[in-house]
Formats: structure tokens, sequence, C-alpha cells
């Protein structure tokens, strides 16, 4: 190919890949559906404010993300689905605040926690998010600074978020199915060893590599590697897995300038909870249209609950500048276990490799 040949084509490369990355997709969410959302995120730190103790709210407001895994069902199958998953991400919790005392088994934790919610997730047909938030309480957990007497009330905090989350999916959901016709159940995965078995596994490893980095290198509260290297290789296909990276980087560089404003407001404990809520709300209608444009408002959304308890302990630019090299990294880390993980070879000689250590009682079938 001749240089003027190859520059033309490069060109025409960097403009489907930009078309790519801000295509808008078309989607029929009801706007009632995001205002649940926002409520269920914002409720808690409402009452928290009010008995002025607004980090229990942060902590009930996690917990409020369970929300997130409503599907469009009947309304016996979306209670189902989301009674299981806050049972799981309660767990997480759980483990996560645990590890805070035994900080040398934060990497082999969250790798587990990322393996059996991966695992769990498409067993059941659990769709997006999947693992994510899972791993993201997990995280966060392991980063908090409380005590040990503490661990009690945190975990009562955090299921009570998640039981507000399902209260309000239930009027939720008999108010909109009232109004439109649910969603087939779906049937559940075929389960098989590659997908039930090596690629939890893959990703497993991968996640906690992303931690492990992120601690040699010495990044403070490096909550947000394992989260972005999750979301990024949980792509379907490893064009999914790359758009997703670019997406992940350009929504949330964009998204960390927003938040470095954001943190700079005057934020009082109302403020706070208002500011959360508009952001779920403009995220979860957002994020079924375009991942970079809703990663734009998730971004000082998650830092909000993260580090709004601790807001003016630390410089908002200290703190993005933080976060940014923890996405970078998990992104790249979660690019790397992409191209593993669609890589036919490696897929032959892991799964190959992998089966022999299965007892042989416990094989079945291939």
């Amino acid at each position: 190919m001749s240089p003027p040949n190859a520059f033309f084509g490069t060109l025409a490369w960097l403009g489907r890949e930009i078309a790519l990355l801000f295509r808008i997709n078309a989607s029929d969410r009801p706007w009632q559906m995001p205002f649940a959302a926002a409520l269920a995120s914002g409720l808690p730190l409402v009452v928290g404010a009010w008995f002025d103790h607004l980090s229990y709210g942060l902590v009930s407001s996690l917990g409020g993300l369970v929300f997130l895994y409503m599907p469009a069902t009947t309304l016996s199958h979306r209670m189902v689905m989301l009674m299981a998953c806050a049972f799981g991400m309660t767990a997480s919790y759980t483990l996560g605040l645990i590890t805070h005392f035994v900080p040398a088994a934060l990497v082999p934790v969250v790798a587990f926690i990322t393996v059996l919610a991966v695992m769990l997730c498409r067993f059941y047909g659990v769709g997006m998010p999947g693992g994510l938030f899972f791993v993201m309480c997990a995280s966060i957990a392991a980063y908090s600074p409380i005590g040990v007497l503490d661990v009690p009330l945190m975990v009562g905090l955090f299921s009570m978020g998640t039981l507000l989350a399902c209260l309000l999916a239930f009027f939720y959901s008999v108010y909109i199915l009232r109004r439109r016709v649910p969603l087939p159940i779906p049937p559940l995965p075929t389960p098989s060893f590659e997908t039930m078995v090596f690629d939890p596994l893959v990703i497993g490893v991968f996640v906690g590599c992303s931690l492990l980095v992120a601690q040699l290198l010495g990044l403070e509260k490096a909550y947000w590697a394992p989260v972005s290297c999750l979301v990024v290789i949980q792509g379907v296909t490893l064009r999914a897995v790359w758009t997703r990276k670019l997406q992940r980087i350009a929504g949330t560089s964009v998204g960390l300038v927003l938040a470095w404003g954001v943190l700079h407001l005057p934020l009082d404990k109302w403020m706070v909870a208002a500011v959360m809520m508009v952001l779920a709300f403009i995220v979860e209608t957002l994020v079924v249209r375009q991942y970079a444009f809703a990663a734009i408002f998730l971004t000082p959304m998650a830092i909000l609950l993260a580090e709004a308890a601790s807001l003016g302990h630390a410089s908002p630019t200290t703190l993005v500048q933080a976060r940014f090299v923890d996405i970078v990294l998990g992104s790249f880390i979660g690019l790397l276990g992409g191209i593993c993980l669609h890589s036919p070879a490696f897929r032959r000689f892991g799964t190959a490799n992998l089966w022999r250590l299965v007892p042989g009682r416990f094989r079945g079938k291939a």
C-alpha cells in the first residue's frame, strides 16, 4: 500500500472507530426506571443527612445499586432475581470489610469474589451489569476506614439499602407492569466447562492482577482498578472489549473533569444526596444508549459513593488524578485479559490443562 493510500486508510479506520465509540443506541426504557433507581441510591443519603450520619447513608446507598439488576420480566421473577443479587452483594461487601483487617488477603479475596460472581451470573443468566457491582462493593468495602466492632453495623446498613431497593423495585414493577407487557423469562444458559469455569477463572485472575499491580505501584484506595478491569474484560467479543476500553477511558476522562468540578462545590450533606440522585438518574437514562456518555456521569457518582464521607480531607485534584491512574491501569489489564479470553490458541491450551486438574468423578461430559 502506497503512503497516501495508507494515510487515507488510517483516517478511514480512525473515523470508523470514532463513529462506533459515540454511536447512540435506541432504547425503550421508560423514564420511571431511572427515577426509581435514583431513589434507591438517593433516599438512604437523605435519611443519613436527616440524622447527621452521611457516612451511614453512603453505605446503604451502595447497597441500593442492586436495583440495577432488575430484569424486565414478570413480577415474581424480578423479585427472586433481585433478592438473590442482594444476598450476593451483601456477602461480597462483608468479605470486603473483613479483608480491610487482613490486607494480604485483599487480592485473593477480590479475585475469588470475581470468579464466583461471574460463575453465578452466567449460570443463572443474570444480565448486565453482571458481576460488576459485586466486585465494586467488595473493593470499596476493603478500603473503608472502620474498626472491627463496626463491621456488623456496616453490614446491617448495607442490607437495609438492598432492602429499600427491593421495595422500590416491587412498587415500580407493580406500576410499570400495568402499562407494559413483561418480557418472557429467558431460558438458563447451557452450562459448559469453558463458559462456567475457564472464563470466570481467567477473568478473576486478571481482575486480581489489576489490584495487585495497583498495590505494587503504591496506589492508595485502588478500588477503581479491579472495577475498570472487569468492565472492559466482560465484552462478548474482542471488538466489544476494545470498544468498551476506549469508551471507559474516554468517558471517564471527561467524567473526572466533571468530578473535579463537583468536588470543588460547597457540598453539604443535603447537596451530596441531591447530586447523587441527579447523577444516578442521568446514568441510568444514558447507559443503555451510549456507555461513554454514561461513564461521564458514573465517574463522579462512584467517587462520591466512596469518598463523600471524607470530603475536605484530601485535595480534589489529587483524588481525581489517583482515580484516573486506577482506571487506565485497570482498563489496560482488562484489555490484555480480553485478548487472552478471545484467543483460540489460549483457550485451547488453558481449557485442556485446566480440565486435567478436574477429578475424574466430577468430569461427566467434556
